[in-house]
């Protein structure tokens, strides 16, 4: 996609996966076809997911793609990115052995292992915590183990302070039970706030269908949940990713 950029890209992924913020961290292994593993991709928490990732660059325009999540919750995750005419953007494996970005139309890659997913030398890209990727798409918007620190009413809103087990600080703001919002401070100290919208209800579970990030103020994601499939069984193709030998790592 000639104009879009591979770090704007890339900042679309680790945006997108980064509104999970539950889940927890677990164990996960490469899947190689053995019955065991046969039986774990039909698991009732495994799910596909199917929405809309707008992405709005600097000067102000929108660019949509569609987007394909399949998820077996802490054990490995893919996801496809197309553009218009169904053509493949980006694609993201995660599994125990590592995890890898590939950028078709720009003949490049990204590579790392562990479960923070992003580059490390580049501190306007949010590092992700990849087990908290299908959260989002449970309703599940607030991380899975964190104290309350504090809370405050803002115009019929309750603000609440908070602290994750990693020390990590945060805030979020619920109105009627829901939660509106959740605002964290990025690595480069500028704020990163997601807002939660269009309340709905997908196979059976409470979620927003409309999800907008927000940087320092400004708009530059919007994801529009279509689907989501609970309890889906994948091929083994889902889980390999080549990289051809000719595209180059980004920074290279």
């Amino acid at each position: 996609m000639k104009g879009l950029g591979t770090y704007t890209i890339f900042f679309a992924f680790a945006a997108l996966l980064l509104a999970g913020c539950a889940g927890s961290r677990g164990a996960a292994g490469a899947c190689e076809g053995s019955a065991a593993c046969a039986q774990e991709q039909a698991r009732p928490d495994s799910l596909r997911a199917k929405f809309q990732l707008n992405i709005t660059q600097e000067d102000g325009k929108v660019q949509e793609f569609d987007a394909v999540l399949f998820s077996v919750p802490g054990k490995r995750y893919r996801l496809e990115l197309t553009g218009p005419l169904g053509i493949g953007v980006a694609s993201m494996l995660w599994t125990e052995t590592g995890w890898q970005m590939v950028f078709p139309t720009e003949k490049l890659y990204v590579k790392g292992n562990g479960y923070m997913v992003g580059l490390l030398n580049d501190n306007t890209l949010p590092l992700v915590h990849i087990h908290q990727v299908a959260a989002l798409f449970e309703g599940k918007l607030l991380p899975e183990r964190f104290e309350k620190t504090g809370s405050k009413d803002s115009s019929g809103v309750t603000v609440v302070s908070a602290k994750e087990s990693t020390g990590r600080l945060f805030s979020y703001g619920e109105k009627d039970g829901r939660v509106q919002w959740l605002l964290r401070t990025g690595r480069d100290g500028k704020p990163e706030k997601t807002v939660f919208l269009d309340e709905g209800t997908l196979e059976g579970r409470a979620m927003p269908r409309n999800i907008r990030f927000e940087r320092d103020g400004k708009v530059f994601l919007e994801i529009f949940i279509k689907k989501v499939t609970h309890g889906k069984s994948f091929s083994l193709g889902t889980w390999r990713l080549n990289i051809p030998k000719s595209f180059k790592a980004v920074g290279e």
